[in-house]
């Protein structure tokens, strides 16, 4: 896949068709996601991870100031969610395996908040494909899944393992010791949507 130059900033507020083609590819059964997008495009879809694409969670500071350090000094990023208190990068296949082993090697680990690594196996819950207005009832400061930069062509460029690394190591070393020594993990779970 080829590289994003710098000053092309893609940042979607809301998935397109191409978009929804290339998440929904991901399934098992692409056009049953895409049945249910068509009736319910506010519905937040479970896809597992290890073919289109894996995801690399981490806390919502951390993974802003790592998404930033992607645009403004690497190569940029593919889409990005913020689900829970937590950014989620989706990444090349094989990136959940690796980065952690990566960060330990670098022994950066210690320093980066934890990093939930979801790959073959794993599944996420995926935003929707349009933005959620708030519920009558709800109140105004609970925050919802949402696309921060939403996937909006076929095939998106993913950051891979090194990307990720060179990112979260800048990203670690702009915190400091604000965060206390953590581990990077593999977790073999589904991201609680």
């Amino acid at each position: 896949m080829s590289r994003l130059p710098r000053d092309s900033h893609h940042t979607a507020a809301y998935v397109t068709p191409a978009g929804a083609d290339w998440l929904a590819s991901a399934s098992p059964s692409p056009r049953g996601v895409q049945a249910l997008w068509a009736q319910h495009p506010a519905a937040a879809v479970a896809l597992p991870c290890g073919t289109a694409f894996d995801v690399v969670s981490m806390d919502a500071l951390f993974g802003r100031r790592v998404v930033s350090r992607l645009w403004t000094d690497g190569p940029g990023s593919g889409p990005v969610a913020a689900q829970g208190g937590r950014v989620m990068l989706f990444a090349t296949p094989g990136t959940a395996q690796r980065l952690p082993a990566l960060l330990g090697w670098e022994e950066w680990g210690a320093a980066a908040p934890p990093l939930l690594c979801y790959g073959w196996g794993d599944a996420v819950t995926v935003p929707p494909l349009f933005p959620l207005d708030p519920a009558p009832a709800e109140p105004a400061s609970a925050p919802r899944p949402r696309w921060l930069v939403a996937p909006d062509v076929r095939s998106p460029w993913l950051p891979g393992p090194e990307a990720l690394l060179w990112a979260c190591v800048r990203a670690a070393r702009t915190v400091g010791s604000d965060h206390g020594a953590t581990a990077v993990t593999s977790v073999p779970a589904v991201f609680p949507g």
